[in-house]
């Protein structure tokens, strides 16, 4: 894990500064305590980093679960009551790591993955747009379409065009001009501009612009600052800490609720892996189980001691991959930095511009969706482009699980018209001694949603026709097939259509039972 310290360190410290408003933002978001969300941050970095297979992969709250932590606390009681569900969900997710569940992450199509990363790409950068240019009033982290704060995604960019900061916009500007700099330019004339980070320059010349500033009129308030909470005491800062009430727990909605918890979160880390192995230069495979019991203990953990719910989360995935990341050393140290800077320089990270950290997600954003991606997809055709298309206009108008729930539809649909298509190929030969010769060939496997199209052919067969039906390529046959072949031999001979029927064991002429046929089917793939 040590060994690529040199890549590792200056990534963790753009993890931190992506995650840490995110981590308050959702907490914000969820209706929760602001500190939960550090909580989670810092458990999501130190404890699923160190415990997770992942190398590259960043845990912590996510978005995605904001709207149900929202609806939760207010139905469970209060957010001590809510903690209950959170250890129970963690739990269950460790059931489901013993269960091997880790394997439903493969079954979605490349194309919905690579639609849910786009789709987050452009999400980020439509959300920053007006943190960018100083309004902040929705929070970092509400990533949904029909925002916390009443309006939608569009609409506050509208509303952020009346209430430009200028002091906000200006070191946002600068930043960008930075992070642009460092990346195409820099980087590629010193080593020293690799091991100190654009984000970490960007961040630095933001908090002294708004020291600079102060009392003019281009001063950044406090309200486009980060907001961390400041204990003055060590006994305030350990009241900033939740327990759960463990006196609710036979309650059937905790429960559910718990159950609701582990289902999304797993999915949604489980989706988040598949497209950070993707997005991994050196291609490592995560195990998938394993991410599951390490979400467990973080969930565990998290909610022990009063913290939201953890996912693994793409933003600070990719940004740790985008920053050179190569091991799990990144993401740990990037808690480990959530943890000692909420203890020891609060003060300092509420000096950070919020449209400082809305000029790095941009980065980070572009890098996700660019445009060459939508030509490379339009490319590949209509099988690929349409789901992927479907995905990101459906994240983008809704939230990532529909979205990629509206992509994960087209695909199936998209694999049943092929489907419908590929269930045999239809040879017609010249006519031969007064009768039609027509071959059909089946295809390697034909299942019940091949049923249509088969039909329709065999509907169309005229009089007087020689059937040549060859099945020795078909690896699986499905019985519903073989129900429909048997129907067919009844009006076979009412049309006086012979059927020869070429399998493995053999050839018969006519067979009076297409079901005794198949009984010894071909070997199941």
């Amino acid at each position: 894990m040590f060994k690529s310290i040199k890549n590792d360190l200056p990534a963790s410290v753009v993890v931190f500064f992506v995650a840490l408003p995110l981590c308050l933002g959702i907490a914000l978001a969820s209706g929760a305590p602001l500190f939960s969300g550090l909580i989670a941050g810092i458990i999501g970095g130190i404890v699923v980093g160190a415990l997770s297979g992942s190398q590259i992969g960043v845990s912590g709250p996510a978005a995605g679960l904001a709207a149900i932590v929202l609806t939760a606390i207010g139905a469970l009681g209060g957010y001590e009551n809510f903690l209950v569900a959170v250890v129970l969900g963690g739990a269950i997710q460790l059931l489901f790591g013993v269960l091997k569940a880790g394997i439903i992450g493969y079954y979605f199509p490349s194309s919905v993955i690579k639609g849910m990363l786009t789709g987050i790409g452009i999400i980020i950068i439509l959300k920053q747009i007006p943190h960018f240019f100083g309004y902040d009033s929705d929070p970092e982290g509400d990533f949904a379409f029909f925002q916390v704060n009443g309006e939608n995604t569009f609409s506050e960019i509208i509303n952020s065009l009346n209430f430009i900061s200028p002091g906000a916009t200006i070191i946002a500007i600068l930043g960008l001009a930075i992070l642009i700099l460092w990346d195409r330019v820099l980087t590629k004339k010193a080593k020293v501009f690799q091991l100190i980070q654009g984000p970490l320059v960007a961040v630095v010349a933001g908090i002294i612009f708004y020291n600079l500033t102060k009392g003019s009129s281009y001063g950044i308030a406090a309200e486009h600052l980060v907001s961390v909470p400041i204990p003055d005491t060590l006994d305030s800062f350990l009241t900033q800490f939740s327990f759960p009430n463990f006196a609710v727990i036979t309650r059937s909605d905790i429960w559910i609720t718990a159950f609701t918890i582990a289902l999304v979160a797993s999915l949604e880390t489980l989706l988040c892996v598949e497209a950070t192995d993707k997005l991994d230069p050196l291609k490592r495979v995560t195990p998938t189980n394993r991410e599951l019991l390490a979400q467990g203990t973080g969930n565990i953990l998290s909610g022990l001691i009063g913290g939201l719910p953890i996912t693994q989360v793409i933003v600070r995935s990719s940004a740790n991959i985008q920053s050179g990341g190569k091991s799990k050393f990144s993401a740990v140290f990037h808690g480990i930095l959530l943890l000692i800077s909420v203890i020891l320089i609060p003060k300092l990270l509420n000096m950070i511009p919020l449209s400082v950290l809305a000029a790095i997600l941009f980065v980070v954003g572009y890098k996700l969706a660019k445009p060459a991606l939508f030509v490379k997809m339009y490319k590949m055709g209509w099988k690929q482009f349409i789901p992927f298309t479907v995905t990101v206009v459906g994240i983008i108008f809704t939230d990532l699980l529909i979205g990629i729930g509206l992509g994960l539809a087209v695909g199936i649909v998209v694999i049943l018209i092929k489907s419908y298509q590929n269930s045999h190929f239809l040879h017609i030969e010249d006519q031969s001694n007064g009768k039609h010769r027509i071959k059909m060939t089946l295809a390697e496997e034909v299942t019940f949603f091949n049923k249509g199209a088969i039909l329709k052919e065999l509907d169309r067969l005229p009089e007087n026709t020689y059937l040549e039906l060859d099945v020795r390529k078909t690896r699986y046959l499905d019985n519903d097939i073989i129900e429909i072949l048997e129907d067919f031999s009844g009006k076979a001979k009412n049309k006086d259509i012979d059927i020869k029927l070429i399998s493995e064991r053999g050839i018969a002429e006519n067979p009076s039972s297409y079901i005794e046929f198949f009984k010894l089917r071909p070997k199941s793939s």
